[in-house]
């Protein structure tokens, strides 16, 4: 499965944010890994607009898992001044999946 999605960076955070994601903390993508995130890719446009991509078996069940990592907490409680609200929910709970209308195999 292939999951694609949105959140917003705010402008005034861009570098940084850049910065922090050359540096993942290993224990962070070891969880994702575990979680089933494979092929995971972000792609930030300079207006602040955040594209996620990833492949995984189930993305609702890779979430949850992702939610049960206290490295993920810890991730995400440092990230999310780095991101405009969607809808008062967290980040990582903000997620905007974007329908599949296409794919070239």
């Amino acid at each position: 499965m292939r999951i694609c999605f949105l959140l917003r960076v705010r402008k005034d955070r861009l570098n940084e944010y850049r910065a922090r994601h050359a540096e993942v903390w290993p224990e962070m993508l070891d969880a994702l890994r575990h979680a089933g995130w494979s092929n995971y890719s972000l792609f930030l446009n300079p207006d602040g607009l955040l594209v996620g991509y990833l492949e995984t078996d189930d993305f609702d069940r890779a979430c949850a898992a992702m939610n049960s990592q206290d490295v993920n907490s810890r991730w995400q409680a440092e990230m999310a001044p780095f991101f405009e609200q969607v809808d008062g929910r967290a980040p990582d709970e903000g997620l905007m999946p974007l329908q599949e209308v296409f794919h070239l195999d």
